[in-house]
């Protein structure tokens, strides 16, 4: 049994502060527009090295319905028929982009995201394995993962998954409650879910994990409580409980979840609160950020072995693999460069019509990106920086490179965030709910109120 994590309100509130959740270093403010693919092919060539594996992500963007809390960048459709010209799409993008994938790199993980993966057919998930498998290889112990919404899924669809060897299952909840569930669209009855997460089990998958929201409308501590015990009955492998961003200058649709309805900033922390002591006493170790695993989980290993990662997918047990994305709004990354796609389905499809890579954005790496995106990485996976080892993975002397940094923490130190010493610094218990803020420290470009990001809790 994990020890309960104690969370100290006080030094919360003091603390959440809009912030990056750092999926990626530099951060998206910092991508530029691509005037052309050149930069970017020539950057991904440079990293195109037969033993150095891949990590593939396809987005699915399409939706039957709109929750109203959504972030993602999604196309809204009952209309089923759109599902077939994307797939010709991502197979035009797969044959345009092979250059760029030699044959003999092993795919060590897979992950279809969205949108709603299973907006697709049962058919249309073998026909995109087929492409997929006709173009790379895979590791035979791939890690392969999708999201799956339990509403309009069928047993065929989750059939259709196992036989295209997903082993990993995600599925949407947010949240049990009636009255919150209609209150942002999103109808999805306990026994559905229950139902779904039988049929992964029983086709196979091994590992399970199931989101929810925190900050949604008319979540009290008492409701959220009851959909924990819920879900908790069902025995997920990892949490991922995310607190809701409400950005309505970015995403219009949340402007129509009314302010009134919305959790106080109190209720915020004490529903954060209640969800991190209920799961930490409940057998689940706090990864960090928004994720809880459990003790025999990969996740909960790999950060015990220093093997954890963290891309855009969130935490990650592959490490050393580039991440070849596919699809509209989809983004690579290699060591020397992040490449986003067009985030317009018509002109993701209007670029491949005319041979081009659809890229949309990019950034390519300085040497001090890459030092300080590899420190950024290690301390949200390990909750710690040994200086030694970050001096060899950086190629640098880190206590010397980040002299100012390091003395910068002392505020941080002093409210129990993190310990320093001469060999390094470990994040405490409390530190790890706020692994937002210590990152923003070694962070070059952030500079506070510059950038319009969610609030770090």
């Amino acid at each position: 049994m994990t020890s309960p994590l104690i969370v100290d309100l006080d030094l919360i509130r003091k603390y959440n502060k809009p912030g990056p959740r750092y999926t990626s270093y530099p951060t998206a403010p910092q991508f530029r527009d691509a005037a052309d693919s050149d930069e970017a092919w020539k950057a991904m060539q440079l990293s195109n090295q037969p033993d150095r594996p891949l990590s593939l992500y396809f987005h699915l963007p399409f939706c039957d319905t709109l929750c109203w809390f959504c972030g993602c960048t999604t196309v809204i459709t009952r209309n089923h028929a759109v599902t077939t010209p994307y797939l010709d799409r991502l197979q035009q993008e797969i044959e345009l982009r092979a250059p760029l994938v030699h044959p003999d790199r092993p795919v060590v993980q897979m992950h279809y995201g969205g949108g709603t993966p299973t907006f697709l057919s049962p058919d249309e998930i073998l026909r995109l394995n087929d492409i997929i498998r006709s173009r790379f290889r895979f590791d035979p112990e791939a890690e392969l993962g999708v999201e799956m919404d339990p509403r309009e899924l069928t047993r065929d669809h989750v059939a259709a998954l196992a036989r295209s060897g997903f082993n990993r299952a995600s599925i949407g909840v947010q949240d049990n409650d009636p009255r919150v569930q209609k209150a942002v669209n999103r109808i999805q009855p306990l026994e559905m879910t229950s139902t779904v997460i039988q049929w992964i089990r029983e086709e196979g998958f091994s590992s399970l994990n199931i989101d929810l929201i925190y900050g949604l409308p008319y979540q009290t501590v008492a409701s959220f409580e009851k959909t924990l015990d819920e879900i908790l009955a069902l025995s997920p492998d990892r949490f991922a409980v995310f607190s809701y961003a409400h950005v309505p200058w970015m995403k219009p649709a949340q402007k129509i979840l009314k302010d009134e309805s919305l959790p106080s900033p109190e209720m915020k922390l004490e529903l954060l609160k209640m969800t991190i002591e209920k799961l930490t006493s409940s057998g689940y170790v706090y990864i960090g950020m928004d994720h809880f695993a459990r003790q025999d989980d990969e996740l909960a290993a790999a950060q015990k072995a220093g093997t954890l990662q963290r891309n855009f997918q969130g935490y990650s047990t592959r490490s050393g693999a580039d991440i070849h994305a596919y699809g509209m709004s989809a983004i690579s990354q290699t060591e020397e460069l992040y490449a986003q796609n067009l985030k317009e389905i018509g002109d993701y499809g209007a670029a491949l019509d005319r041979n081009k890579w659809p890229l949309a954005k990019i950034c390519l790496l300085t040497d001090d990106d890459r030092i300080r995106r590899v420190t950024i990485q290690r301390l949200m996976c390990d909750m710690a920086l040994d200086y030694a080892e970050m001096s060899r993975l950086a190629k640098i002397d880190f206590a010397d490179y980040f002299r100012g940094e390091i003395e910068n923490l002392e505020d941080l130190e002093k409210d129990g965030l993190l310990v320093r010493s001469a060999s390094g610094i470990d994040v405490t218990q409390l530190g790890r709910l706020l692994i937002r803020i210590i990152a923003m420290r070694f962070d070059a470009y952030y500079k506070e109120g510059q950038a319009r990001f969610s609030k770090t809790v």
